[in-house]
């Protein structure tokens, strides 16, 4: 069997894939989904090994990357850094070097989970993975970090491809800051910001003052959508920008004065962010979109980021999407690592 023209390439964020590649591997997601118990894509990772370090734990990613391995013929092996001789500002130990090519000796891939609580700034995350790139002879597939959450992008749209139609142009996403207590890394948000602009979508970002995501991403958001002729605009008001969208992405995020003095404050974000209570998504605000579907990468915090009644509500494809991570992720691991 033929390798594809994605083989041995790293996954950090979907803007530095190309349209046409994003395309092909929700193609593949989606005939994935249709074909999981049928014999077609059970042995693209015969005897292969994905590693996985978790330097933050997870529910769906794990289970998801271990039984993607798993269904295509292959095996996920956990890992946690903190059980392993890894080098870092304040021990000694094995360099990311090393480590990059010891086991790019023994697997196919390696995905790597470092988020907000395991940094002292923004940004250290997407460097430690970027080093890894550089080292490794595998494909480093982000399985989330500070900056972006590319497998979680991609099962987003393959979700709304799914419920809107296959040509998303046109249509309008509005992200919008959640109420809550969490203190949530800007991962997932600014990935799908990304990835919609570039299916052509309009892409809206609410927020109350001083929760800026990064201007990078806003940036490349602004030029994705302009060069599809479509809209980028961000707002500070809790309900505007649901007006006659198609897709709500409520998600609570941290303030971009999280860190300092190389420490993530997490109790200071959550006494910031507890007084906003008029930026919870409700039935009223869903009101004003158009027919819009509800999406959230999970877990929700409910309550707070959304009411009971929109999460499971009929427009909620929240877990429609998880189940999508499995299918994505599959076809990321197939198109660069399998045969």
């Amino acid at each position: 069997m033929a390798r594809s023209n994605l083989y041995g390439k790293h996954l950090i964020t979907t803007q530095e894939w190309t349209k046409e590649e994003l395309i092909q591997t929700l193609e593949l997601a989606e005939d994935m989904k249709k074909e999981r118990f049928s014999d077609k894509y059970a042995v693209v990772l015969k005897n292969r090994s994905f590693l996985m370090f978790f330097y933050n734990p997870s529910v769906r990613t794990r289970q998801s990357f271990e039984i993607a391995a798993t269904e295509l013929g292959g095996h996920a092996l956990f890992l946690e850094p903190k059980s392993m001789r890894l080098k870092t500002a304040t021990s000694a130990g094995e360099t990311i070097e090393d480590a990059a090519n010891v086991m790019s000796r023994y697997g196919v891939g390696l995905g790597i989970r470092i988020l907000e609580a395991k940094i002292g700034a923004y940004g250290e995350g997407d460097d430690l993975i970027r080093e890894y790139a550089e080292y490794s002879d595998i494909p480093i597939i982000s399985m989330a970090h500070d900056k972006y959450h590319p497998c979680q992008g991609i099962a987003d749209v393959q979700g709304y491809r799914a419920h809107l139609g296959k040509e998303l142009k046109g249509k309008t996403i509005v992200h919008v800051w959640g109420h809550g207590a969490l203190a949530r890394s800007h991962c997932s948000v600014q990935e799908s910001m990304l990835i919609c602009s570039r299916m052509g979508m309009n892409v809206r970002v609410a927020y109350p003052k001083g929760y800026d995501l990064d201007p990078q991403v806003c940036e490349w958001t602004k030029k994705n959508c302009a060069e599809n002729g479509m809209d980028f605009s961000i707002s500070h008001d809790p309900a505007e920008a649901y007006e006659d969208a198609h897709v709500v992405y409520s998600r609570n995020w941290m303030s971009a004065d999280a860190y300092h003095d190389g420490e993530f404050h997490k109790e200071d974000e959550v006494k910031k962010a507890l007084p906003y209570t008029d930026w919870i998504c409700d039935e009223e605000k869903m009101k004003l979109t158009d027919n819009g579907l509800f999406s959230h990468p999970m877990p929700i915090d409910r309550g707070h980021e959304v009411s009971d009644e929109v999460a499971s509500g009929k427009r909620s494809i929240c877990v429609d999407i998880a189940e999508n991570r499995l299918h994505a992720q599959k076809a990321i691991m197939a198109l660069t690592m399998g045969e």
